[in-house]
């Protein structure tokens, strides 16, 4: 899979970044970005959540817990991990699109002179924003800055991010998004764990990655998992994939080369292979026997 953020950062000539410190960055994204898919379906992933607002086009996002379809003035959060991006036609997506990692959320919302009030925890990997006036207004004062010659200094930019946070976590429509900014502040590290895998299994991944999304390294990370899951990360994986992928073929009808592709694996050859030990029958034989009890 490829790296969203830093697919971001190597076509300077498509984006207008906008850099604050190692880790955050905004870009202008104009419909010139259609030229960098190459296919229909985009296999992505990203160590950061990043926020966007719509200005122009149509994109579909796939995740383990669904499918969103993101339109024109649409502002949405979608949380770090790996997605599906689906593109519509070629006429390009126009994003003002901010990169935000949890720390920054964490230490931005400890400032509040309110501490955030506990959510119950519901919260989805692609999650719409209320857009009101005051986040509209955000979103036009930012707008300025890309029609400059000069970058803004990297503190205001900073600035500009803090305020972003502070505004959605004042609007208590976002009930989804701070649901998801509370466990950031008070979630233990298993229930992250826990969380980042069930979200993030059926993409092809590696355990590096699944490190980083977890906020540890690849030793603590394997250690850790042992010890919530009582399983090896690869044999875990493995049958969560294989699962996921026989719903795929038995209740949303797809082929064989979509339900390997979706469930993250590296070939269809390796998916019937993977799939025949596990459960006797090749993922073509299995989907034609489902067909013909219906």
């Amino acid at each position: 899979m490829q790296n969203f953020f830093e697919r971001v950062l190597q076509h300077p000539q498509f984006y207008r970044q906008f850099n604050c410190g190692n880790s955050l960055i905004t870009a202008f994204n104009c419909p010139m970005e259609a030229r960098l898919m190459k296919t229909r379906f985009a296999d992505l992933w990203t160590q950061y959540n990043y926020l966007f607002y719509v200005i122009d086009g149509r994109k579909i996002w796939h995740t383990a817990r669904g499918t969103y379809d993101i339109q024109k003035d649409s502002c949405v959060f979608v949380r770090k991990g790996g997605f599906i991006l689906e593109q519509i036609t070629d006429a390009g997506f126009c994003v003002m699109l901010f990169f935000i990692p949890d720390e920054f959320i964490c230490d931005t919302l400890q400032m509040r002179s309110r501490p955030l009030a506990r959510q119950e925890q519901h919260f989805e990997p692609v999650m719409l924003i209320e857009s009101n006036e005051t986040l509209k207004s955000f979103f036009i004062s930012m707008s300025s800055y890309f029609n400059e010659t000069r970058d803004p200094d990297p503190i205001l930019l900073e600035l500009k991010f803090k305020e972003l946070i502070l505004n959605i976590a004042d609007n208590s429509a976002n009930k989804e998004l701070l649901s998801y900014f509370c466990a950031l502040l008070h979630d233990p590290q298993t229930a992250t764990l826990r969380r980042v895998m069930e979200d993030n299994f059926c993409f092809n991944l590696k355990l590096e990655a699944y490190a980083e999304l977890s906020n540890r390294s690849l030793s603590a990370f394997k250690r850790d998992f042992e010890k919530v899951f009582e399983n090896t990360p690869g044999k875990w994986l493995l049958e969560k994939r294989l699962h996921f992928a026989m719903q795929l073929l038995t209740n949303r009808q797809k082929t064989v080369s979509e339900a390997a592709f979706e469930s993250g694996f590296e070939s269809p050859s390796h998916f019937s292979r993977a799939f025949k030990n596990r459960f006797g029958k090749g993922p073509s034989e299995m989907k034609e026997g489902m067909n013909s009890l219906q």
